[in-house]
């Protein structure tokens, strides 16, 4: 294919990305938004394989070394388990394949940068820097999500870790990881050290330390950092596919990465203020995981209170606020809210849904659940419009969420959550929790809201509890 005629391609597929990334901002233009990014990747994709490189590849004789023949068997391996592991992912699940899926597009930044060393070997200064960074950010990407992979499905490191000296640990391996990339790049056999294949070791030890820096790097964060670590890894994928771009010299690859790359650290600075917390925190402070206590003074039991007295409140309500966490991901209680959403519009009152941004597991959790119980995009809205109101507001219904609420974040200096937004529930004339059991959420540490005068507790699985209250509008 003409050289013209691919790089007007290439540009093509950008522009599908661009338009795409643009439309999914929006919740109700989403879909569409990712419609075109995968007709950007399929043109993309369809563009590199009728490169003269890749065509080239093409042998009638014997199949094994028929590069077409591995790209078809790639393709369909792919599809067949990304459809199968889509279909059967339920939404609790999730956050981890999330996380698996930002692995495996470090990994293959990482293999691509593996093949073409084995192909080219050395090349100029610029493309051997990128090639050796793509291995980096690459190697980072895929260990540290496999981490957060393990700690949100709960399969793996589950125990809260710790690294002495993790700090120090993280800075010898980086330093340690940029000298083997600066041993690749500008030495040749004629070295003044004397090694022979300094090249080779060069990207042996890269590839080797950033795949244990990614571990050591995402280890000791907590689960109360996960959903932003989660962005941060997005990003690493991201950069990491832009600098395997430099290095086989592939625009569509540079843009693609640099989309997504800028994307996901935006939002990762979005979450880190969303919570408060800076971003250099993120990676080398964490408070996800300590069981702390909220708020001092003595201890005091919650305030439980059956689903019949519950809906005498609510149903003489006419301003309520439901707030979703993770549980009602883990309940699958999203169409069942929907369903209690519409009980008390037709009874009169004013619903709307406050999300805050680290609520669930992943950026856009709550938002993503919402949408596919069809929830109207305008009742969504954010902690900064629904604090200003929420004194007014006769019940808010706490689904499941726990540090997102926490007082402690205000009014207790000593709280790990100190400082942190969140969605102001206490204020609400009636607040009701609903959850599992007494226990803490993700990050372990303690609510008051729990015991507050003005709280009441709805014990027992959340699907079935607002099930409950729905059947109780109908009676």
């Amino acid at each position: 294919m003409n050289e013209t005629i691919i790089k007007v391609l290439y540009m093509v597929s950008c522009v599908f990305f661009i338009r795409g990334i643009k439309l999914l901002g929006k919740t109700d233009t989403a879909r569409k938004g990712n419609l075109y990014s995968s007709i950007g990747m399929l043109l993309a994709v369809v563009t590199v394989l009728c490169q003269k490189e890749v065509f080239g590849s093409w042998n009638s004789e014997d199949i094994l070394l028929n590069g077409y023949a591995w790209i078809a068997a790639a393709i369909l391996l792919g599809s067949i388990i990304g459809a199968i592991w889509s279909k059967k992912v339920q939404m609790t699940g999730m956050p981890e394949l999330v996380a698996l899926f930002n692995g495996f597009g470090g990994l293959s930044s990482l293999l691509v940068a593996l093949t073409q060393y084995l192909v080219q070997k050395k090349a100029d200064v610029f493309t051997s820097l990128s090639l050796g960074l793509t291995i980096a950010i690459g190697a980072v990407a895929f260990t540290g999500s496999l981490v957060a992979w393990g700690k949100l499905s709960g399969k793996a490191f589950k125990k809260i870790s710790s690294i002495p000296a993790k700090n120090v640990v993280n800075a010898i391996l980086c330093l340690a990881g940029l000298a083997s990339i600066v041993a690749y790049a500008f030495f040749t056999k004629d070295n003044p050290f004397g090694i022979e294949k300094i090249e080779y070791y060069g990207i042996v030890a890269t590839t080797a330390i950033f795949l244990l820096l990614g571990f050591t790097m995402v280890l000791p964060i907590g689960g109360g950092d996960m959903p932003v670590i989660i962005s941060f890894l997005n990003a690493l994928s991201g950069l990491a596919a832009a600098f395997a771009g430099f290095a086989i010299n592939n625009t569509v690859l540079v843009v693609s990465g640099c989309l997504v790359g800028a994307s996901g650290l935006i939002l990762t600075l979005i979450m880190c203020k969303a919570m408060n917390r800076k971003f250099s925190n993120l990676l080398f402070k964490s408070f996800g995981g300590q069981k702390k206590k909220g708020a001092g003074g003595p201890a005091k039991e919650p305030t439980a209170m059956s689903v019949e007295d519950a809906y005498m409140i609510l149903e003489a309500a006419r301003n309520v606020v439901i707030i979703p966490g993770y549980g009602m991901a883990v309940a699958q209680a999203q169409h069942t809210v929907k369903e209690l959403c519409d009980k008390l519009e037709a009874n009169g009152a004013e619903v709307n849904f406050a999300i805050h941004p680290v609520a669930g597991r992943m950026p856009g959790h709550m938002n993503v659940l919402l949408a596919e119980a069809n929830v109207p995009y305008e009742q969504l809205k954010t902690a900064d419009e629904m604090n200003p109101q929420m004194s007014n507001v006769d019940v808010a219904i706490v689904i499941g969420a726990n540090d997102v609420v926490n007082p402690a974040a205000i009014d207790d200096q000593s709280s790990p959550l100190y400082g942190m937004p969140i969605v102001n529930a206490f204020e609400a004339k009636t607040v009701f929790v609903l959850k599992r059991g007494k226990g803490t959420g993700f990050s372990g540490i303690e609510n008051p809201l729990f015991t507050n005068d003005n709280t009441v507790m709805i014990y027992g699985d959340a699907k079935q509890t607002i099930s409950n209250l729905v059947s109780e509008f109908d009676d």
